[in-house]
């Protein structure tokens, strides 16, 4: 129990002293989650768009891949992606094993089929009556999309906060393919590993509250507009 209440202490020491790799590893958290999560939405949100307003042959056994996509475990994706960015790997030239940007396309795959599984969960359970009110006033495709996705946003603005916590929260991915490089690949979830195992729990309490501190923030922010979206 002491060490719970040393981390505490320490945690509030940390951040109301400005410590500088505290900071560091908590914007880097924050850019590479980002950013992962915006590859997710720049991917799964027209995969998921396609899936549920489509009717095509082997549509159900792409589901079914998405789905277990949405299961995919981090230290899988994060075998595949590091072989990818090995140097004998397709994309071994690019050297972006060991970066940032390694850990961004890690977390961009673990992202992907959450938001395109409830991006077309969302659109599927939308009335279709509403579909044809909106080819009978002759939208165009982009208006029809718009405004079903209006329509679904409340359950789209859970996707969002579902794959920013994924990608803030992974670990084994990230470790594979960042290395987990002081001042270059290091977040918040590979500190505490590290602290872990170096038996400095103090430390690793006091970054585990930061990260919670953090998602909790942003969870808040977002959650706030959801609710304000899904009462218009």
């Amino acid at each position: 129990m002491q060490v719970i209440w040393d981390g505490l202490r320490e945690g509030l020491g940390l951040l109301l002293g400005g410590d500088r790799e505290l900071y560091e590893v908590a914007g880097r958290s924050l850019l590479v989650s980002s950013l992962a999560t915006l590859l997710g939405l720049a991917v799964g949100g027209p995969l998921g768009a396609f899936l549920g307003l489509r009717s095509f042959p082997g549509r159900n056994l792409l589901l079914a891949l998405v789905n277990t996509g949405m299961a995919l475990p981090p230290v899988v994706v994060g075998l595949a992606v590091f072989l990818l960015l090995a140097r004998d790997g397709p994309l071994g030239a690019l050297g972006l094993l060991f970066t940032p940007w390694a850990m961004v396309l890690a977390q961009g795959v673990l992202t992907t089929p959450l938001v395109a599984g409830l991006t077309a969960v969302a659109l599927q359970s939308l009335h279709p009556r509403l579909r044809w009110q909106l080819l009978a006033l002759e939208a165009s495709r982009w208006q029809y999309l718009w405004l079903l996705l209006r329509e679904a946003r409340a359950t789209f603005l859970a996707a969002l906060m579902l794959a920013f916590g994924v990608a803030v929260h992974e670990v084994g991915a990230s470790l594979m393919v960042g290395g987990n490089i002081r001042g270059e690949t290091r977040v918040l979830t590979t500190s505490i590993v590290l602290y872990t195992a170096r038996g400095e729990f103090e430390r690793a309490i006091a970054l585990a509250l930061v990260l919670l501190a953090l998602m909790y923030a942003l969870m808040l922010a977002l959650t706030a507009l959801q609710q304000r979206r899904a009462g218009q």
